[in-house]
Formats: structure tokens, sequence, C-alpha cells
């Protein structure tokens, strides 16, 4: 991608993030503009290109979810899920897929009865279609995306264009994050997740995204770039991006950011010849000063208050007790309820009954894992189960997959503190199971020299 048609992308999505922050019903329009765009795109590809056009297409809807959620575009809260799922069946539609991608099939059925327990039980307060929706779309967009993507091969340009349709709605988001709070300093009071620094959104949905914003831009931090200006530009929208990511005191999406930045550097640096190990050691110590740079700042703005919030401390300085701010708690209330359902579970929706029912308080599962068992029996057990071992089967038998580790952490830390509220770890799962094709030596093996 060249470097004005890059400036233009960005700046395109810049000002987008003004537009909608002046004018608030145009998130409705951009919502359905990457629908149609989007889907024109996917219509006229042919069946070579198709793959990579649908591919983009959910990588910017999981890029831009929680932005069109915070700004009320929303037509249907889940709409982003569904547009995944979409674009998702028209691949598998109109493109080869692997007969091996059954176990996803098989994945989706084991969680149909969990429906009927629900419907068996419904609550007079329950609205079983909305319990489904919220409780069921994020598992089923996984099943579908990953049934498309099952052993699909792409060059690692295009991979490289896929994340960068990840990161333009990102840029969008942190843009409308500093013209929606301009001045962190003036919002903090207290160690608690911060909606104010959030765009008056969730604090972990707005971390889990910028995390992977993170990821993403620290991917294009160590390739190489034709120019510094390219580098130059990066650097800038990696700190930014950070800087916005670590004030929202949320710590889920910080951490598992960090996570996915070690493994990708360490597989990267595990497949590079001397000469790119070289560059990769030097390129590494500029990102660890950047990165102590953007925590330093992020003190600073703080007043102090973002390093005891990793510290577990409160305003005061005094220790927290719990360190997962109730997820334990509601953790252990599911792998109850599964003990008492070991077979079918207590139905779709039904965990949030569950807990209100035991303890008064009325909160939604933070642990997709613990979900799905409560919820599900025996039969969620096998279901997430074939979630966590089949990529890595297919990993021992391809490993050229650069991303695995990075996205199949994404996936599974997300999953255990924000459960699947939104898109992207069940679109980032399904990426796993793509084959990276090297077609210009990005990787260089160190040859064997014979002796003479």
């Amino acid at each position: 991608m060249g470097f004005l048609k890059d400036i233009k992308l960005i700046s395109l999505h810049v000002i987008l993030a003004l537009a909608i922050y002046f004018l608030p019903v145009l998130s409705n329009v951009y919502l359905i503009g990457i629908f149609v765009y989007f889907l024109f795109k996917i219509i006229k590809s042919t069946t070579q290109e198709r793959t990579l056009q649908i591919l983009l297409a959910c990588g910017y809807v999981i890029g831009a979810e929680v932005f069109i959620r915070m700004t009320g575009g929303s037509i249907l809260y889940e709409a982003s899920k569904y547009m995944v799922i979409f674009f998702s069946v028209v691949g598998i539609v109109s493109t080869r897929i692997s007969q091996k991608s059954f176990v996803y099939v098989l994945f989706i059925l084991l969680l149909v009865p969990g429906i009927f327990v629900a419907g068996f039980n419904i609550g007079s307060d329950t609205v079983i279609r909305k319990a489904i929706a919220f409780n069921l779309s994020g598992p089923f967009c996984l099943g579908v995306a990953s049934i498309f993507c099952y052993k699909k091969s792409i060059s690692f340009d295009n991979f490289k264009t896929l994340l960068y349709y990840i990161a333009l709605p990102l840029i969008t988001t942190t843009t409308y994050l500093f013209v929606f709070n301009p001045s962190v300093r003036a919002v903090i009071s207290g160690t608690g997740s911060n909606f104010d620094t959030s765009g008056g959104f969730g604090p972990n949905q707005v971390a889990t995204v910028l995390g992977l914003g993170m990821f993403v831009l620290t991917v294009r931090f160590f390739s190489k770039a034709p120019y510094k200006i390219f580098k130059i530009v990066n650097i800038v929208l990696l700190a930014l991006m950070s800087f916005r990511a670590i004030v929202t005191f949320s710590r889920g999406g910080v951490f598992v950011a960090i996570i996915m930045i070690v493994f990708f550097i360490l597989m990267y640096f595990k497949k590079s010849n001397s000469k790119n190990r070289k560059r990769i050691t030097f390129l590494t110590g500029l990102f660890v000063v950047l990165g102590l740079s953007i925590w330093a700042i992020s003190s600073i703005e703080t007043d102090g208050f973002i390093d005891k919030r990793y510290n577990n401390e409160d305003a005061l300085g005094r220790e927290k007790e719990d360190i997962s701010t109730g997820r334990t708690a509601l953790l252990s209330l599911e792998l109850n309820a599964f003990l008492e359902n070991p077979i079918f579970g207590i139905g779709v929706g039904k965990s949030k009954e569950y807990r209100l029912e035991k303890t008064g308080v009325l909160a939604a599962s933070h642990n997709e894992m613990s979900r799905i068992l409560s919820e599900h029996g025996i039969f969620g057990l096998i279901a997430f189960s074939i979630l966590f071992i089949t990529p890595l089967v297919q990993r021992i038998r391809n490993k050229s997959n650069l991303f695995f580790y990075s996205f199949f952490l994404f996936w599974f830390l997300t999953i255990n503190h924000s459960s699947m509220r939104i898109a992207a770890p069940a679109f980032i799962y399904s990426l796993c199971l793509l084959s990276i094709r090297y077609e210009k030596p990005f990787i260089h093996r160190q040859q064997i020299v014979a002796k003479r």
C-alpha cells in the first residue's frame, strides 16, 4: 500500500471520528455504509479474490464494532456479529471450504439443547429471543467464521492488509476518544474503570479493541517499510492508541495486548536469520523505550492513579482484596451451576437469573468458559473442548501462521475476562485456522554452506 493512499485512508478515518462526534446520526450511516460497501466489493470480486474480500469485510467490522456502539450507531446491538456471520456465510456458499470444518458445525449443534432448556425454564422477566441473541451470537459468530476460514490459504502481504483494515476503524475510535475526553486528568478521581476516558462506553470493551489495535500497529512497527515516514506515522498512531487503552483503567485489554506482542516478537525472532534477528533486537529495544515513555505520560496525566490501578490499589494506595474485581465470585457461581446441572446445564441466558437467585445481584458473566459450562452442561464442555483443541491440532500439522499463538491467546484470554460481548474474539479465533503463504521471502532461513 502506497504512502499517499495510506495517509488518505488514515485522514479519512480521523475526519470520520470528528464528523460523527459533531453529528452522531452519521454513526448509523457509517454502519450501513460498511455493510453496503463491503457487500458490493464481495459481489464484484472474482472467485480467487473473494476469500480476501470477505476477510477484509469481517476484519473492518470487528475494528469498527465498539466505535459504532459507543456512538449509538448499532441499529441492532449485535449488528456487527450478524454482519460477520452474514459475510462468512457468503464465503461458505461461494468459495470452497474444507470438509474437516464440519467440526465447527458440530460445535454449533452442541449449543442447541441449551436453547430448549432455557425455553422450558423461562422466567417471567426473561425475553428468550434477547437471551439467545446476547449469549449465543458470539459463539455462533465464531463457529460460522471458523467454518469459512478453516485451512483457507492467504498470502502474507494480503494478511498484512487484513490487519491494516482492522486498525483503520480503531484509528477512528482513538480520535473520537481524544475529542470526547481531551483532558484525562480532569475526569480521574479514583482507580476504577473509567467511562469518561472510554467515550462514555464500557471500558472493558474499549480497552479490548484498542489492545488489538496496539498489536496490529506493533506488527507494522516491526515490518520493513519503504520510507521512514511510514515508521514515524505508525509510531505516532501506536503511541496515541496505547495511551487511550491504558487510561480506560481497564487492565484486561492492555495485558492481553502485551502478551500477544511478546509472542509475536518471539515467533518472529525464532523464524528469522541472524541478520534479521539483529534488526528485531534493535527494534525491540526501541519498542520498550516507547512503551515506558507512554506509561510515564499516562502516569503523569492520571496523577499516578494508573500506577495504583495496576498495583491493585485504591485511590489511597491501599491494596484491594480482589484483584479480579468480582470475576472470581462470578466464575465460582457458574461452576457451581454446572455441578448442579451437569448434563443439560441451566439453559441459555439463565446464569444471570441463577446469580440473582443465589446472591441477589444481577450481573452478566465475564467468563465465556464458565458460562458455556453452566448454561450447556456436558454439551458445553464438549463444545469448548472442540474450540480449544482443534486449532492446536492443526498447528502441529501446519506451522505457517506466524500469528497463531498471538491470536489464539487473544481469543482465550479475552473470553476469560470479557466473555464474548464483542465480535473480535470470535473472528480473531478463526484467523488461527488460516494458512499463510510467504510468496516474497519474509522469513529467511540461514543457508547451509558446504565446506570447500
